[in-house]
């Protein structure tokens, strides 16, 4: 790559070509002006084949070629001012258009912008339609200014990149919490009551379909439309209770759905800021597998309790019956031996039958297979 590709590639990395002005940069060069007496002076940027206007004052132009540019000569000089005190008398600038034609110029000065890379990207120059000398002062003032200048395009140029930096981590991040199962909110209270979701996921409309995820960053209550009825009150008084107490706000709650209704939770960890505003960091989960979980459990001890009662009363009967006889014979034994025998069959086809049982209440919670008892 060449030198001038380099500073080519310089200038791009700075995103100035085409920016709208910036005060900072005007009032450099309204200073320039005034400092060295000119009606004109610019803050340019030598393009490739332009030379474009970032800053201007006394001219109504934009952009000019590069090939007519007073600047491009300071390109390959950046520790250096360039000062042209008469142009007709300068034989790279008498026969110029602007030289020759509007605006007239006859006096130029300009002092390179240079790159931390050692590049120029254009000048601070001032202007004037009839020749003059240029003094020490002004001549300090200049670079002075033109230091000024790179100055605040490198810190622009720093903030654009953690511009961008920031941009492409909250797309990942977004990306991460739009697949993430549920919802993931920020949710904040003021003091005067006033509730806002700051953030939402777009994870929201696959718990909430009829509710657009813009619709809960504008309307806060927009999710009782799909709260069971019963269970809003204690809803909103578990939020209030999280407020109050800086406590952690879980709540099980049930939704409307098309098979009768679903299981949520909520869940979030709240955090006081200075000016009495509350932030919430949570999510909102389907949690209607935890729950049927929950209950099929619940029911499985209930059947074991049950089904497990005949046989287990029997072998008591049986132990009892045993204990009692003083003297047990040949003919009793075989007959207690028989009780035994009936009591393990019993036992053999209620076990069968509990895990026939469990074993679809299992595939119908969490569709894995091969659950024994």
């Amino acid at each position: 790559m060449s030198m001038e590709e380099e500073r080519l590639a310089e200038l791009q990395a700075y995103e100035i070509l085409d920016t709208p002005p910036e005060k900072e940069l005007d009032e450099l060069a309204e200073i320039a002006s005034l400092v060295c007496d000119t009606p004109i002076s610019l803050i340019t940027v030598i393009d490739k084949k332009r030379q474009w206007f970032k800053a201007k004052m006394g001219v109504d132009l934009q952009e000019t070629s590069r090939e007519v540019s007073f600047c491009q000569h300071a390109l390959h000089k950046p520790k250096e001012i360039l000062v042209v005190n008469d142009s007709l008398k300068d034989p790279r600038f008498k026969d110029n258009p602007y030289v020759t034609g509007d605006p007239n110029i006859r006096f130029y000065a300009g002092a390179p912008l240079e790159t931390p890379n050692g590049h120029v990207l254009g000048t601070i120059c001032v202007l004037d339609s009839k020749p003059r000398e240029f003094t020490r002062n002004q001549e300090k003032t200049l670079q002075l200014l033109a230091k000024k200048a790179m100055d605040y395009l490198n810190t622009r140029k720093k903030m654009l990149q953690q511009k961008d930096k920031i941009a492409l981590s909250a797309d990942k991040l977004k990306k991460i919490t739009d697949n993430i199962p549920g919802g993931i909110f920020q949710l904040t209270r003021k003091p005067s009551g006033k509730i806002k979701f700051e953030f939402i996921s777009e994870g929201i409309q696959r718990l909430y379909p009829s509710i657009d995820p813009e619709e809960w960053l504008k309307n806060p209550n927009a999710g009782y439309r799909v709260i069971h009825p019963d269970d809003i009150q204690s809803f909103r008084e578990s939020h209030e209770k999280s407020y109050e107490s800086l406590s952690l706000w879980y709540h099980e709650f049930r939704v409307a759905a098309e098979d009768g209704h679903r299981w949520h939770m909520v869940k979030g960890r709240p955090e006081k800021l200075g000016d009495g505003t509350v932030v919430w960091y949570g999510s909102f989960q389907d949690i209607t597998s935890h729950i049927e979980y929950e209950l099929a459990m619940e029911q499985i001890l209930f059947d074991i309790s049950h089904i497990l009662r005949r046989p287990v009363t029997n072998l008591l009967g049986l132990t009892t019956l045993i204990s009692k006889e003083e003297k047990i014979d040949e003919i009793n034994l075989r007959e207690y031996s028989g009780y035994i025998q009936t009591v393990a069959k019993e036992m053999e086809v209620f076990t069968k039958q509990l895990n026939e049982i469990y074993q679809k209440k299992k595939e119908k919670i969490t569709g894995q297979k091969n659950w024994q008892v």
